[in-house]
Formats: C-alpha cells, structure tokens, sequence
C-alpha cells in the first residue's frame, strides 16, 4: 500500500464512522499520512484525529478511538496504535514496501508530484544575491511539480528595510524603476491602489463580475553567502547555497568538494551512483529488479523505504514553506539508508540470486530514481559514475 493509498484509507475510515454515526464532521478532501516522527511508531502515522477533533467537539485520543477500528479491519492494515495527542500509527501488512517500489518504478522522475498547488501562480520578490537567485531558480521547479506556477521578479531592497521574510518590503522596487520615482509600494502602480485582499472584490468597469483575489507575494531574503561560491563549480556552489535553512549563513569552502564520507553531497550522489553500480553487477549476474517486501531485519530496509515513502511530503512542505533545503535534507536522509542497504542486495560468494535478492534490488534502483530526480530539482547533476 502506498501512501496515497493509505490516504484514501484512512479517508473511508472516517467516512464509515460518519456513516455509522459515531462522528458528526465533514469528511475531509485528504489525510495528511507520512513516516512517524519521535515517539511513533509502525510504518505510517496520520494527523486525522486532531484534525477532526474541534468539528466533532471531542478530544482528539477520543477521535483516534473511534477511527482505530475501522483502520484495522482496512485490507493492507496489521495493526493501529496510538501515540502522543492522538496521532494514529499504522503498520501495514504484507505487500507495502513492493507497492512502494511499483509506484515509483510506475512514475519515475514524477514520484512525489501532486496537485496541491494546482492553478497557483506564486510571485517571488528577489534582491540582487546570488543565494536569493539559486533558491528562487530552485523553487521555480520544485512548485512545479505540486501543479503552481512560480513567477519571479527582483526587487531593490535598501538596507534599512527589516521587514520579515514573506512580507513585501515597504521600501522595495521593481527591478527597472528609477528610485526616485518609487512608490509607497514597489510593485503597486499607482498609489492610490486599494489594498490587496484574498477576498473577491468588485471590478468598477464591471459591476457584475468579481476582481479575481491577487497572489500573494512572497519575498525572498536568505542570508546572504560570506563569499562567491562560484569557484567551487556549480553543482558544489549550489548545494552549499540550498542545503542550509534560509536563516543560516551557507558555508562556503572546498570541504563541499570532497569525496569523503564528512561531505553530504559527495554522500548523496555517491549513493546514487551506487544504485547504478548495482544495476550493472546484477545484470552481469543475470539478475534484474523484481518488486517485492524487504524483511525488517534486512540492514537499512525499513529506513529505506520510510525515507522513499516521505519523499512526496517533502516535495509538498518545500513547496508550501518554500524551503528548498528541506528536499535537500532529505536526500541526505535517504542516500544514508541506502549506503547502509547497499550491502545485502547482491549475492556473496557462491550464493546465487533469488527473489529477496531481487526485491532488495528493485529497492535500491527506486532510492536510485529519488535521489537523481530530487538532485535534478536542486539543479545538480547525478553521476552514474563517481
């Protein structure tokens, strides 16, 4: 079961205990599900209870009471728990990781998309810095691929401005404008423009049709890097510009350009390379990828396919935070499970393949699809070789 599978699961769980009349709420459109987070456990945990908790006017352990039953006697569901406020964790049963490893053999680079932002188009407000370029550049594609449009403009920004990140910069001017002439706002036309709302508004010329709400702006003001990263090459000189959160100063030196274990992209692209590696040592063994379940004992197996199921989760808060270094973060996460997997999906010695083999295979080679389609998010390039 995958984890929009497992969504919709937990969304006719609730359906049935509306229906049964053990809640009274309107069933939601999605359910946030994603790997269980400190003090959790089983493979998935789910948020719904406190969600539904203030509509249905009951304590959220009471909701996850009500809505653990109907999880349990789901087909793919082995047992539900409940942690913390009222987080239900879900353990699957048999088959999970091999769905997994189909759905992301099934949609390729595009594991992970969605549609959460679908018919957006996010204006980004930029200064004159090279990290505010990168990160801009990278969210372009990373809103893409949840369906929004990212349009981006720069701005001049004096330094006296101390607005917060988010706002629009009183003091902030469309690129191209004469400061002289600037007005109160930047980006506004005229001064006398009415303040921007979500709320529809009344067009003048047309009083019978509604003004479309403006998107709202979203001012971009990382901390700038100490020096030009440039001389460290791009792909070097782009992972130190993402990888650290936009309030931390990137740190520019040529540890970013060793091959050694201390560096996190020389870990992430090595590990993608490995996957490859793995590819071709088992063709020469007459041995090829075949989806199926990867015991829990199996070295770095359970972190492996927890990293590869919260891969769209954080698409989707990278996205919605715009906060590039999350995905970042993640394929560092994702390409340590798999160095610590890497070790028992070929055959030793005499041993001949077999279908655990070619499950932990097919594993390996999906970490492999994630890590080269979150590089290529960043703008960095994934080596078959290295």
């Amino acid at each position: 079961m995958t984890p929009v599978e497992l969504s919709r699961t937990v969304l006719r769980a609730v359906r049935r205990a509306v229906d049964e009349g053990e809640l009274s709420v309107v069933v939601p459109v999605r359910a946030v599900v994603t790997p269980p987070g400190p003090g959790g456990c089983g493979d998935y945990a789910t948020n719904i209870a406190l969600q539904l908790a203030r509509p249905a006017g009951r304590p959220a352990r009471q909701v996850a009471e009500i809505l653990r039953p109907h999880l349990t006697r789901s087909e793919g569901v082995a047992d539900v728990a409940i942690t913390g406020p009222g987080f239900l964790n879900i353990r699957l049963g048999g088959g999970a990781g091999a769905s997994l490893v189909r759905e992301i053999q099934r949609r390729r680079d595009a594991y992970g998309h969605g549609d959460i932002l679908a018919g957006q188009i996010v204006p980004l407000r930029i200064p004159y810095d090279i990290r505010a370029e990168v990160v801009a550049d990278t969210l372009v594609r990373i809103m893409a691929t949840q369906g929004g449009r990212a349009e981006v403009r720069h701005i001049h920004i004096h330094p006296s401005c101390a607005e917060p990140a988010g706002t629009e910069p009183s003091c902030a001017e469309p690129a191209g404008t004469d400061p002289s002439q600037a007005k109160t706002h930047g980006n506004d036309p005229s001064p006398a423009e009415p303040p921007r709302t979500n709320a529809p508004q009344v067009d003048p010329a047309r009083p019978h049709r509604l003004r479309r709400p403006r998107p709202q702006i979203t001012t971009l003001r990382p901390t700038p890097a100490p020096e030009d990263p440039t001389p460290l090459g791009p792909d070097a000189a782009r992972w130190a510009l993402l990888h650290p959160a936009s309030h931390d100063r990137p740190r520019i030196s040529a540890d970013h350009l060793l091959q050694r274990e201390s560096n996190p992209l020389f870990r992430v692209r090595y590990a993608h390379a490995r996957t490859r590696a793995l590819t071709r040592n088992a063709a020469a063994l007459g041995c090829t990828g075949d989806p199926g379940d990867v015991p829990e004992d199996v070295s770095g197996g359970g972190e492996l396919v927890g990293a590869l199921a919260g891969y769209p989760a954080v698409l989707t808060q990278a996205a919605l935070h715009r906060a590039p270094d999350r995905l970042a973060r993640h394929l560092v996460t994702t390409a340590d499970a798999l160095l610590a997997f890497q070790h028992t999906v070929l055959p030793l010695g005499d041993e001949k393949p077999s279908a655990a083999h070619r499950a932990r295979l097919a594993l390996a080679e999906a970490a492999g699809t994630v890590l080269a389609g979150g590089l290529s998010l960043l703008g960095i390039s994934a080596p078959d070789y290295l």
